[in-house]
């Protein structure tokens, strides 16, 4: 239990780093607050927010994202 709880930490931290990279490159230098919401996003949603970001065009499209999927 202890080690599944390990191993899916290790993955979102993964998933966030490379969306991270991603988001960086397709809507230019994030802010540290935004960096800090993604990086406290659940594993499904920086899963669904990975594959969303294909779509985005810019940063409107980010900020909208995440209003729309965070509190």
């Amino acid at each position: 239990m202890l080690l599944d709880l390990g191993r899916e930490e290790g993955e979102a931290l993964g998933e966030a780093k490379v969306t991270l990279r991603l988001l960086n490159r397709r809507c230019g230098p994030l802010s540290e607050v935004t960096t800090a919401r993604i990086q406290a996003l659940p594993l499904d949603q920086l899963e669904a927010l990975a594959e969303a970001l294909l779509d985005f065009s810019g940063p409107d499209d980010l900020a909208n994202w995440l209003a729309e999927h965070t509190g």
